[in-house]
């Protein structure tokens, strides 16, 4: 008599930096005042067995104005903050050599000023065995600061699904425990009948041996 419990596995999501290669993912569009915020930017090889010399260098357009200013240059392994209302407030997030796939820059204490375009620029030179590539990238971020953070629809949506699937699984294990304890209850009530008809019977039997016994 066996019965067979079904084993609920729930996985958690995390997010893992892959060392193996490069994917470019766009960076967060929204920042909260007086927190800190991370400049994505990602320009991957096209070759990865191919080395490069790298430099990043950002430009910040401020809401408004039509003009770029030139905030950060990273050459490693020097990373220089050119403009005055970004000292001490950018921080290098990004590869740690030459070869660079990644200028993140952390903006410490982001302030409503903060609100605008930043422009992001590789200049990549690409070690060949003939004459030296050269190729710039560019990527921009529209950053919006606000003063407290917007939950995202993407993540009120999967923390619906997250519930209605706890709800639904726990429905489906008390469907699980309810057949199994069905099955056994039946099993035991069959195994019990059997065993009063084994025993009638074996009284039949006895009762016939006497009666034969008798008419001896």
């Amino acid at each position: 008599m066996i019965c067979c419990f079904s084993l609920l596995i729930v996985f958690s999501l995390f997010v893992s930096q892959c060392h193996g290669g490069c994917a470019e993912v766009d960076s967060q569009t929204e920042a909260v005042a007086g927190e800190g915020f991370l400049l994505g930017c990602i320009s991957c090889k096209k070759r990865e067995e191919v080395s490069a010399q790298t430099t990043v260098d950002w430009h910040f357009k401020p809401m408004g104005e039509e003009e770029f200013r030139h905030i950060f240059h990273y050459d490693h392994p020097r990373a220089d903050v050119l403009h005055d209302d970004f000292i001490d407030r950018l921080v290098w997030h990004g590869t740690q050599h030459r070869d660079i796939q990644i200028g993140a820059v952390y903006i410490l204490n982001v302030t409503f000023n903060d609100t605008g375009t930043y422009r992001c620029t590789f200049n990549r030179n690409l070690n060949l065995p003939l004459p030296d590539e050269h190729v710039t990238v560019e990527k921009e971020v529209e950053l919006t600061v606000v003063a407290v953070a917007n939950r995202e629809l993407a993540a009120v949506i999967s923390e619906i699904v997250m519930y209605v699937l706890i709800v639904v699984l726990q429905l489906w294990l008390i469907a699980v425990l309810v057949y199994c304890y069905k099955k056994i209850s039946n099993e035991h009530e069959a195994w019990e009948a059997r065993k009063a008809l084994k025993a009638q019977t074996g009284l039949l039997e006895s009762k016939e041996s006497c009666d034969g016994v008798q008419l001896e």
